[in-house]
């Protein structure tokens, strides 16, 4: 059964504990997958939270806050990754991340200047 990526994985509304971890499921959907631009962005999105982020993808983990960690997913479009989210503002740092996601990175709006 496959999560929502919508809303992380814990008690609605709850505060998330600082040891406590919390996921979310995301898609890359840019037809490029997740290049340099977009691993850019979800690297500087993740070092402004002070939880630990982590992007894991099967058996590959790596550092969110990295940008050549993420880079190293390889992650094409179509692929199913896991955000998990360690620390005293997990779930705005998820809420946050999630949305770059679903904002396709806001590559659909065109990346190139006009």
């Amino acid at each position: 059964m496959a999560a929502d990526s919508r809303e992380p994985s814990t008690h609605a509304g709850a505060a998330v504990p600082c040891g406590e971890t919390i996921s979310r499921e995301v898609v890359v959907a840019n037809s490029q997958g997740l290049h340099a631009r977009p691993a850019d962005l979800l690297a500087r999105e993740a070092r402004r939270w002070q939880s630990r982020i982590e992007l894991v993808a099967d058996s590959q983990r790596v550092d969110g806050k990295s940008i050549l960690d993420v880079l190293t997913l390889a992650a094409e479009a179509g692929t199913r990754l896991v955000v998990e989210a360690t620390g005293p503002d997990a779930r705005e740092a998820l809420e946050a991340i999630g949305s770059l996601f679903d904002r396709n990175f806001n590559e659909h709006a065109g990346s190139q200047t006009t």
